[in-house]
């Protein structure tokens, strides 16, 4: 079942968690809404594989061991060829100190783990319209 746009590229995401599970399970549930997608392992993983991949979203754990995802974000974000790229933070707290914290490195959104297939898939569709509008 593909769920993207006709005649739009697919979107490239860049999915950055330490834990296989919630980097497997999200790009079963990108590919299947017809996205190609690059799994990293940790920022420092994430950092490597930017140049190369050119993602169009980025979803980023903030528990990481190395270089968290508040720490990575901030990176992406200070880097001018992707300033411009949306990070959504992934956690499985829902805090609005999370949140906050987030919002300041220039993180776009938070979705809590675990997260399903819709959520992911809409978070997706979201922040492109966002994107395109820009």
């Amino acid at each position: 079942m593909n769920e993207q746009v006709s005649g739009a590229a697919p979107t490239r995401i860049l999915v950055i968690d330490d834990s296989n599970t919630i980097r497997r399970s999200a790009e079963i549930f990108l590919k299947q809404g017809g996205h190609e997608v690059a799994l990293a392992e940790d920022g420092f993983d994430a950092l490597a594989k930017l140049g190369d991949f050119h993602p169009d979203l980025v979803f980023c754990d903030i528990l990481m061991p190395r270089l968290d995802g508040y720490q990575t974000c901030a990176i992406i974000k200070r880097n001018p060829q992707f300033s411009g790229v949306p990070v959504i933070m992934l956690s499985s707290k829902d805090g609005l100190f999370d949140k906050a914290r987030g919002r300041m490195v220039g993180s776009q959104d938070y979705l809590t783990k675990p997260f399903t297939k819709d959520q992911l898939l809409q978070a997706v569709l979201q922040h492109r319209r966002q994107e395109a509008r820009t």
